[in-house]
């Protein structure tokens, strides 16, 4: 059911992946007022559940029900977390338009399910505030410091990753035990059953756990809605994450993550990565799309569910990682769209220009140990996709932090592009990078061997067989343990050998 109005949503994503999400809601969801921080996207669209769900970049999707600046704290603790409960919480009838939204996206009658909820109309709310949370704000903020104090270990508190910095937890609301409070026993049958996830990062989480903050908040959805906590199966999930730069309090839209790919059986690159690869890659229809080092297939499947009349090759030289796309494309049911062939890298079994787009995750060594250096592999395999590649067609590679300042460093002859377009904060750091020249030039001290030399010039050499790649332009991601580069050329002009 679509929406009466269109609805702020936002997106979380990877670090890196702001770009590609802000650009997928625009082309898919024709979205408004698009705007995006670290590992957040911020949006406003008329879309339904359908269309929403079609979203590949993206790592949870939810309703965005308050975005607010940082809040200025106490030094007294339970000060500060009773005024955090008070910002977010904050006026009663936003909670209640956010929870009508969210319930028309998926597809409920919330008046047949709970009609005694909306007896609370925006009236009773406002009137339920003014006197009493001016006699609260002077006798409650010591009972709730005090019972807050007696209640850190209670049994209700599950999930707790703290480490210092960014904690993360998941916890129901629970009643407060002081007296002028409504008992859970006296809460009404027909009522919500809620859980809070919440994240704490920065100076934030310097001072109160993700935990304090959860609960807290619970408690003030409990008193305020009469709502009742449920761990296992909420009818609803609240979403607070507080930082140094805002407050973001939201409902999930979805029960289980977008770039969760049921059709994944043998799980490789990062799915929302391998799409992010993919729609750089200007794939049209008709073409003859190549992964040259495909794994278990990733980037290829999530550019035939996105491209599908396209045909796709998969290329590697391991049997078990061939056995793996095999089995990821049978659950997809896309052994019409890819084939998979045995081949090296180094000799693909392809013409001369014969192919429209290659595409590979270059392997890091890190997951799978590779046979030898891929620092001196990757020359002669940039080469063999530089052949294979036809004029005008597109080359995209994930390269490691490590591979991609090597490229930087050891003087890559891929011809020089001035309009390379950098894509994000992470890449900046490492555009500058010295030529193979002035690494030569270094002090004895700077240089590990006299092999190590020798390589590095054996690359450089190399490296000159591919001066038809224009580069275009790269994105630094993270793969969570590590950082990667998505690195997009253009084949402009026959090789000159």
């Amino acid at each position: 059911m679509v929406p009466a109005a269109p609805a702020r949503y936002f997106c979380t994503s990877g670090k890196g992946m702001e770009h590609f999400v802000a650009q997928e809601v625009k082309n898919k969801l024709a979205a408004e007022k698009v705007e995006h921080v670290s590992g957040k996207v911020f949006f406003t669209t008329n879309s339904d559940l359908r269309k929403l769900q079609t979203l590949k970049s993206a790592e949870r999707l939810f309703l965005l029900l308050k975005k607010l600046p940082p809040l200025s704290l106490p030094e007294n603790k339970g000060r500060g977390l009773y005024k955090i409960k008070q910002y977010v919480i904050g006026d009663p009838c936003c909670w209640l338009d956010a929870l009508s939204v969210w319930q028309n996206l998926q597809g409920k009658g919330f008046k047949e399910e709970n009609p005694l909820f909306l007896k609370r109309n925006a009236e009773h709310a406002q009137t339920s505030l003014a006197p009493k949370k001016r006699k609260e704000d002077t006798t409650y903020v010591e009972a709730e410091d005090y019972h807050l104090e007696n209640q850190i270990v209670s049994p209700l508190l599950v999930g707790r990753e703290d480490d210092g910095k960014n904690n993360k937890q998941t916890f129901p609301g629970v009643p407060a035990q002081n007296q002028k409070e409504k008992p859970i026993a006296d809460i009404k049958q027909h009522c919500i059953s809620f859980r809070v996830s919440c994240r704490c990062s920065g100076t934030v989480a310097k001072r109160f756990t993700a935990q304090e903050v959860g609960r807290i908040v619970g408690i003030g959805l409990i008193k305020e809605f009469g709502w009742k906590a449920d761990l296992r199966n909420p009818y609803l999930e609240i979403f607070v994450h507080l930082n140094d730069s805002y407050c973001v309090v939201g409902f999930p839209v979805l029960r289980h993550p977008l770039a969760s790919r049921e059709y994944i059986q043998r799980p490789g690159l990062r799915s929302t990565v391998a799409w992010a690869m993919a729609s750089l890659a200007e794939i049209n229809s008709g073409a003859f799309v190549l992964d040259p080092m495909c794994g278990f297939g990733t980037i290829l499947m999530e550019a035939a569910k996105e491209w599908p009349d396209v045909q796709y090759l998969g290329v590697d030289v391991n049997a078990s990682q061939l056995q793996g796309a095999y089995e990821n494309v049978k659950t997809a049911k896309l052994q019409d769209k890819i084939n998979l062939f045995k081949a090296s890298a180094l000799e693909l079994p392809l013409r001369s220009g014969s192919v429209d787009v290659v595409i590979s995750d270059i392997p890091f060594g890190k997951k799978f140990k590779a046979a030898k250096d891929m620092k001196l592999l990757l020359p002669d395999i940039l080469q063999e996709m530089e052949r294979v590649l036809h004029v005008g067609g597109t080359l995209v590679l994930l390269l490691s932090r490590d591979l991609y300042n090597h490229i930087n460093r050891h003087g890559i002859r891929i011809r020089s592009n001035e309009n390379l377009s950098c894509g994000n904060e992470m890449s900046r750091p490492e555009m500058k990078a010295g030529s193979y020249q002035e690494k030569t030039n270094r002090s004895p001290t700077a240089v590990s061997s006299v092999m190590e030399e020798m390589a590095q010039e054996t690359f450089a050499s190399k490296m000159t067989h591919c001066g038809s790649l224009m580069p275009v332009e790269f994105h630094g991601v993270s793969l969570g343990v590590t950082d990667a580069f998505i690195y997009k050329c253009k084949k402009i002009s026959s090789a000159v050998l």
